[in-house]
Parts: C-alpha cells; sequence; structure tokens
C-alpha cells in the first residue's frame, strides 16, 4: 500500500483529504493526515479505512522525518515559511513533495538537489496560484500554436460568499485567512503594464482604482490590483505582451467601502495600539480621530471623511458595529490591523450552513492573421457549506490530483516547478472538470483595456 503524507489539517485540507481517501480502495492508498491537532486529523479521516491520523510538531526533527520516511509521496498544507525543513528531509530520503504555496527562494534553492533525485516540487497548485496558472496557459497555449500574437491578459480572482448565503451590506464572508484580507496591498505600490505602459498604484489609492467584470449568471463584480502583476510574465511566456493585469475581486462597492478603513488607518499592522485589550470597538474608532468635546465620534468620523448619513458607505461601517461601545477588543498589544481582523470576524465568518462562491476570469486578446481578438474564460465554484468550502474545493483537488498523477507517474517532470507545462496542466484541469470545476469560454470584442475600468 502507498503511503500519501498529508501535513496540514486546517480549513484548505477538507477536499484534498475527501478526495484522496475516496481513491484509496481503487489506487492503493493509505492516507496519513499529520497535523499538531490530533483532534482535527482525525476530524479529517472520518474514521475511513485507509486514513490515519497522527500527531505531528512540524519543528520536531525527529518526529518529521520518521513521517517523512515512511510516505510514498508528501504534500505540505503548511503556511508557506514552514514548506522548507519538510523539502529538506524529502530530498534526502527521496520523497517527490507538493504544496499550493508560492515558491520562496529558499525552496527554489533546492532545485539542483531536487533534479539530481529525479524527484518533482510540484507547488503553486491550488487556487491562486494554482488553477489561474493552469486555466491561463491552456488559453495561452492554444493561441500561441494557431500562431497568435498576444496583445492582453487580464487575470481576476476572488473568494466571496455565494448568493444564497450573501446577508450583509458588504456582500462578503471571509473564506481564508482573515488577517491576509485585513493587510491585502501592503508593502509596496501594486505594478502592472497598460498598453506597453508601466503602471503603478499606491497603497492608499488601491482601493479606489478598480475595474469592473462581469461573470454570466452572476452580475457585475469589481477588482483592485495585486501587488505584483508582472510576477509571472516570463513563466508565461508574456515577455512582450502590451497589457498584463492580476487583480483580486470583490462585489461593486466593497472596495469603496474598505478604503475608509485604510485611510483611517485602521489596517496598519506596524505598531501597537496602547490599553488595546479593554478597548471598545466605540474606543478604537475614536482613536483615529481628532479630539473634540463636543461632536460625537460618528459624526466626527463623517466629517473626517466626507461620508454623507444617507450613503451606503455609512450604513455599511453601522452593521460592523465599529461603534459599539458595549463590545470590548480583548486582545494584548494588538496592531490596528489585529484589531480591525477581530471586529470583521464578528460579522464576516462563515455560519455552517454557509457557502462561499470562489470566482475567476480571465480576459486574452491577441493577434491572428492581421486581426485583433479576445476570449473571456470565466470558472464559479459554489461550496457545500462552512467545511467542504469553494475554497477548499478548488485549493485542494488540484493538490490531491496532482499529487496521485506524480505517484503514478503520469506527471514525470522534475525540479521545483509550478504548474505552467501542458504536461501538467492538461490532465490535472481535465479532472477538475470531472469534478465540477469548469471554465466556460467566450469570443468578445476586443477593446485592449475594460472601458468599465477605473485603474487609468
Amino acid at each position: 500500500m502507498r503511503n500519501i503524507l498529508v501535513i496540514g489539517a486546517g480549513k484548505s485540507s477538507s477536499s484534498l483529504i475527501t478526495y484522496l481517501l475516496n481513491k484509496s480502495v481503487s489506487e492503493n492508498l493509505h492516507i496519513i493526515v499529520a497535523d499538531v491537532s490530533l483532534e482535527q486529523a482525525k476530524n479529517k479521516i472520518q474514521q475511513h479505512k485507509n486514513g490515519t491520523a497522527i500527531t505531528l510538531d512540524i519543528l520536531n526533527d525527529i518526529e518529521r522525518r520518521k513521517a517523512i520516511k515512511n510516505a510514498s509521496i508528501v504534500i505540505s498544507m503548511l503556511p508557506a515559511h514552514l514548506h522548507i525543513n519538510i523539502a529538506k528531509d524529502c530530498v534526502e530520503y527521496g520523497k517527490s513533495m507538493v504544496t499550493a504555496s508560492y515558491v520562496s527562494k529558499e525552496m527554489q534553492a533546492l532545485d539542483t538537489d531536487v533534479k539530481a533525485k529525479g524527484l518533482i516540487f510540484l507547488n503553486e497548485i491550488g487556487l491562486d496560484p494554482g488553477v489561474d496558472h493552469m486555466s491561463a496557459m491552456q488559453i495561452i497555449d492554444s493561441i500561441s500554436e494557431k500562431g497568435g500574437k498576444m496583445l492582453l491578459f487580464e487575470s481576476f480572482c476572488g473568494g466571496l460568499v455565494a448568493p444564497e448565503s450573501d446577508d450583509n451590506l458588504w456582500n462578503y464572508k471571509f473564506t481564508w485567512n482573515p488577517r491576509n484580507v485585513v493587510l491585502a496591498g501592503q508593502g509596496g505600490a501594486s505594478k502592472f503594464i497598460q498598453e506597453g505602459k508601466y503602471k503603478y498604484i499606491p497603497y492608499h489609492k488601491l482601493f479606489r482604482r478598480t475595474e469592473i467584470l462581469t461573470i454570466d449568471g452572476f452580475g457585475k463584480f469589481e477588482a483592485y490590483a495585486n501587488r505584483d502583476s508582472l510576477k509571472y510574465r516570463s513563466a508565461y511566456g508574456l515577455d512582450n505582451i502590451l497589457t498584463l493585469y492580476r487583480g483580486t475581486i470583490r462585489r461593486v462597492g466593497f472596495s469603496k467601502a474598505w478604503n475608509i478603513f485604510v485611510q483611517l488607518g485602521m489596517t496598519d499592522d506596524s505598531y501597537t495600539i496602547e490599553d488595546s485589550e479593554t478597548m471598545s470597538y466605540r474606543d478604537f474608532t475614536n482613536s483615529f480621530l481628532a479630539y473634540n468635546p463636543y461632536d460625537s465620534i460618528e459624526l466626527k468620523l463623517r466629517h473626517y471623511l466626507k461620508i454623507d448619513q444617507d450613503d451606503i458607505i455609512w450604513e455599511k461601517l453601522l452593521e460592523l458595529n465599529i461603534f459599539d461601545s458595549t463590545k470590548k477588543v480583548g486582545l494584548k498589544n494588538a496592531t490596528p490591523a489585529q484589531i480591525l481582523e477581530k471586529i470583521l470576524k464578528d460579522s464576516w465568518t462563515l455560519k455552517e450552513n454557509d457557502k462561499d462562491m470562489i470566482v475567476m476570469q480571465h480576459l486574452f486578446g491577441y493577434e491572428l492573421n492581421g486581426k485583433k481578438q479576445q476570449i473571456e474564460s470565466s470558472m464559479v465554484c459554489i461550496g457545500d457549506n462552512q467545511t467542504y468550502t469553494a475554497m477548499a474545493k478548488t485549493v485542494g483537488l488540484p493538490v490531491g490530483i496532482a499529487a496521485l498523477k506524480i505517484l503514478n507517474q503520469q506527471i514525470k517532470a522534475t525540479g521545483v516547478i509550478i504548474p505552467v507545462k501542458k504536461s501538467i496542466y492538461e490532465p490535472i484541469l481535465k479532472e477538475l472538470e470531472e469534478n465540477g470545476i469548469i471554465f466556460k469560454h467566450k469570443n468578445v470584442p476586443y477593446l485592449g483595456y475594460n472601458p468599465e475600468s477605473i485603474i487609468g
């Protein structure tokens, strides 16, 4: 029996582990789920006869090496910074490895050793990065094979709440790490190319320069720019492209309201708030406003940020209880970003039967036989509930499919790689379609830009 070691039993692993357990009889697999919480690992196994849950402290060298040595292939679902020790052990014991995380410099440095051992360390095989790479390269390669020249590539992805569970004015709930949502866009200006010109959007302007897109059957969305849209320019073979833009999807109106928190300073993670533990939500909001012995906090905020009383943004702020004097922060030495995250969790956490929704869209502009054309490719995936979310499905299934195909030698590449080659993405996309993750393509007029965008 072949042992697949899955390290990490967090939210994103539910669909992955279920997929592997469902394949375990026909594929002669034993799934070992390792987590610092044995209870969490057991919950993912659900007493399946071909599953075993073990406790694993990833920083315990003896425990980690023993688990890896006994595996046929290793899947790490841990945060990216914890992959490296696993990766080094995989090199030592001759085990291939799969992760959904971005390739770090430390991971890339292992490429020569991984190749020398004839192994494959497949990274960025989740949703974004992952499904975005594969679905984009499938169209880009098909255009290239016809002799077309790529002129424009725009790619958007977002984790949202499904329409049937959308019960707040922000049209949003957390489907992934809330901290990443609060800190999104920080750390430097967003960079992209538009019509051959490099463009930059500083953080304080990021949420006021958005692009509008439409998904058939689901209406309009907006997207704000990712920090570095040019990261995969060479990997995608798009070094000479005129327009290249990658963005994060939200429902229309989210970004304008979120910008209030940015302008107040509530998303700052660089310093701590004095006496944060005893603060009320109202105290926290007031700490960013000028002193005035006469005006209320509400009035000060409206005047400071020029929000009319009948503006929907004001209703959105009220909905989050940021003026509530009875709710306590309860966090010691917390940064503004940590406090904001705590406040948002009250309203934006998925309920047990809530469904989330993943939305992805690519735009491909190209020239073929002297004619400029454009393809719009969109995917929407709806989750089942709080546990088997669309996020868990679109992150976990590609990981599981890839691991099994590597184990069965259907993917034969070696080295530290991402899934941009046809031999990798084609079989994985085919099986994803069989599991309901389907892209719909249509031809649209080529414009070279989005007339509804305000990215500038």
